[in-house]
């Protein structure tokens, strides 16, 4: 019997092309008619909005399917570990290539900026008069004041925290308790991602009006007085891409630009909103289908936006140098080393903090000594299209880590994620859950993930 072939898709029903021609459409708008670009705020934020009601559930629901699935608490703690390894070893190449292009290119020098002319009140407006939290204070603000709060602030470490100690508990109590709780989760995570759909059939709507406010407010000036600026931070871009070129294809057996490929849309739709946590739940969804055991997708997304921020590490250390020339300092060699330390601290602490990438700034120069706390203003300007520049490289970084560590774990399945991202087949060919007992461990020792994911037979087959 032959297979029926599909019929193609028109290309305007096409979620990436629909969201390019968005962009193009809000950058028209925003030029042309600033006043009527301005007034188109409230569709991109309300968008986000939508997106962030969802994450906590969403999270919460994926992570305890994702442990109880899995059934081994130590694997989840090994799962977490290689995680945050990987974050700390991946988020330093992403500094140490920021401030190498930064001491290359020079694209703050024979700015000759007097910092006293320079006024901290509206970088104090921005972060709202916020700090990073230091030492113990960082790990008790993981903790939630209640199960109840974690949620109603969506601070997704406490939402994490919580979402494993439930699934811990579940794999413990097991029995018909834990089957039927399980279940019902699987229903809960149906409906959850229902709403999601609902959710995104207005992306495009959203992304217009995102790119037409921010060409709007930020206008085309913007973008040729820190022209150099930018073009130091594409060239430090592409290099961390190239770097995860080289991870992908050697830890996983992938190219990078399948990867990318799998995100285009969520990729798009993060550079103009500026927004990681408006695409979070349909990046979690995108990685499990492509191969990735829930439970890993579960821990290491979340996780990632608070301790994988690769595209603000690049930014963080970029702009701090960039900085220092703008205003006539120096740094040595020393100066630069200690920079680097204070940074592979700062840069962790960013998550949930108003104007983090500010506050971060802020707190670094003021431990450095070196460089003037008032010039921190000057990337008020630039901010907005260099925090798209972040928003890429970070939901990048994201979708590498997962891969990365699911292989690493023994948890990905490779012929799946081959035949999603090549374009031989969609993510509707496999079914939406896995066979859990597959995912197991073997005699105490994880195993790549092989036989979980079978496409649905064709015509032919049947």
């Amino acid at each position: 019997m032959e297979q029926t072939a599909k019929p193609k898709q028109p290309l305007y029903k096409n979620l990436f092309v629909q969201i390019i021609a968005s962009i193009v459409l809000g950058i028209l708008v925003g030029y042309l008619w600033p006043t009527v670009g301005i007034a188109l705020k409230p569709l991109g934020d309300g968008f986000i909005k939508l997106i962030k009601m969802i994450i906590s559930p969403l999270v919460f629901v994926v992570v305890v399917l994702g442990i109880a699935k899995v059934g081994n608490m130590k694997t989840v703690g090994r799962i977490g570990g290689k995680a945050l390894l990987y974050f700390e070893a991946v988020t330093t190449i992403a500094l140490i290539i920021g401030l190498v292009v930064a001491n290359v290119m020079k694209p703050g020098a024979g700015m000759k900026v007097d910092p006293a002319t320079l006024s901290t009140d509206a970088v104090g407006s921005v972060t709202k008069n916020a700090e990073l939290p230091h030492g113990v204070d960082f790990f008790m603000n993981i903790i939630p004041e209640s199960v109840v709060s974690a949620f109603a602030t969506n601070t997704m470490l406490q939402v994490l925290l919580v979402s494993c100690l439930f699934g811990f508990a579940l794999v413990k109590v097991g029995g018909r308790t834990s089957e039927f709780l399980i279940e019902a989760f699987d229903h809960i995570s149906h409906v959850i991602f229902q709403i999601m759909g609902f959710i995104m059939k207005l992306t495009a709507i959203a992304t217009f009006g995102a790119m037409a406010f921010t060409v709007s407010q930020y206008g085309m000036q913007t973008l040729l007085g820190f022209g150099k600026l930018f073009l130091a931070m594409t060239v430090a871009c592409l290099l961390f891409l190239l770097v995860l070129e080289v991870i992908m294809r050697v830890f996983v057996g992938i190219g990078l630009w399948k990867a990318i490929k799998l995100v285009r849309e969520e990729i798009m739709f993060a550079f103009a909103t500026g927004s990681t946590e408006a695409v979070m739940p349909q990046i979690m969804t995108k990685l499990e289908k492509a191969g990735c055991h829930r439970s890993v997708v579960g821990l290491v997304v979340p996780t990632g936006y608070s301790f994988n921020l690769d595209g603000a590490s690049i930014y963080l250390a970029l702009a701090l140098v960039f900085l220092a020339q703008a205003t006539g300092v120096d740094l040595s060699l020393t100066e630069q080393l200690i920079l680097l330390g204070v940074l592979l601290l700062t840069s962790k602490g960013m998550a949930g903090i108003p104007g983090s990438a500010f506050v971060a700034l802020s707190a670094t120069a003021a431990s450095t000594g070196s460089i003037p706390v008032a010039a921190v203003a000057l990337m008020l300007a630039p901010d907005r299209i260099m925090g798209n520049y972040r928003t890429t490289i970070n939901i990048i970084g994201y979708v590498v880590a997962t891969f990365v560590v699911a292989r690493w774990e023994g948890l990905f399945d490779r012929e799946r994620a081959l035949h999603v991202l090549s374009g031989k087949g969609t993510v509707a060919d496999f079914p939406a859950d896995p066979d859990p007992a597959a995912s197991a461990e073997k005699d105490g020792q994880p195993h790549e993930a092989e036989s979980i994911y079978k496409p649905k037979p064709t015509a032919e087959q049947v």
